[in-house]
């Protein structure tokens, strides 16, 4: 297994570091200072930073470098928008609720874990794998990549979410548990309510922070 090349560990890098710093929205990346950070020459960095650019994930400025543009409000409301859509198909089409509810426990449980920490990359990390087990568990894998797809919108937006809205974790261990509990009894109308509530608690925190 090759290591990963420059280009790759800077884009890494960014994604994982920087881009989910909440006090990194609204400003710009210095390319040389990154360059630095990861080891690398400025060419792996400027490639990384296209490839971003080509997602919608930082805007190439010229004579600037690369800006990272927070989240509209009509984005969030995009992204929760669409998120409702796929996670609410998932519940109606679910067969399989005992395995989909244990996986989703085992998320809640590990979150519930990181309750009152200042370990908000990891409870946000875990935050989208319990709602991305309720939407593979549905059988569509197109909606699946689709949802996967938002991962890193999701990220930016819950990290900033988390450090402007003291309380908030626990409200989504709440939220959480109410889909959990509703899964658990198989009734679909509480699991698609839980949902819609949760999201909506979301985009609330979200708008306001």
């Amino acid at each position: 297994m090759r290591a990963p090349s420059g280009r790759d560990r800077a884009y890494t890098f960014v994604k994982e570091e920087i881009l989910t710093d909440p006090d990194r929205q609204g400003t710009f990346i210095n390319e040389q200072v990154l360059a630095d950070q990861i080891g690398v020459s400025r060419t792996p960095v400027r490639e990384a930073l296209l490839m971003l650019a080509a997602q919608d994930l930082v805007q190439l400025v010229p004579k600037r470098g690369a800006y990272i543009a927070p989240m509209s409000n009509r984005e969030l409301r995009d992204l929760v928008g669409v998120r409702l859509m796929i996670e609410q198909h998932a519940v109606r089409h679910l067969t399989d609720f005992q395995n989909t509810v244990y996986e989703m426990q085992e998320f809640l449980a590990a979150q519930n874990l990181l309750r009152r920490t200042v370990r908000a990359k990891e409870f946000i990390e875990l935050d989208m794998r319990f709602h991305t087990a309720l939407v593979r568990a549905a059988g569509n894998e197109m909606l699946t990549k689709m949802y996967e797809g938002l991962r890193d919108r999701q990220a930016t937006a819950g990290m900033v979410a988390l450090s402007r809205s003291p309380g908030r974790q626990e409200e989504v261990l709440a939220e959480h548990a109410e889909i959990v509990n509703a899964l658990t009894s198989v009734d679909v109308p509480a699991a698609l309510a839980a949902i819609e509530k949760h999201l909506a608690s979301t985009l609330r925190v979200q708008l306001s922070a």
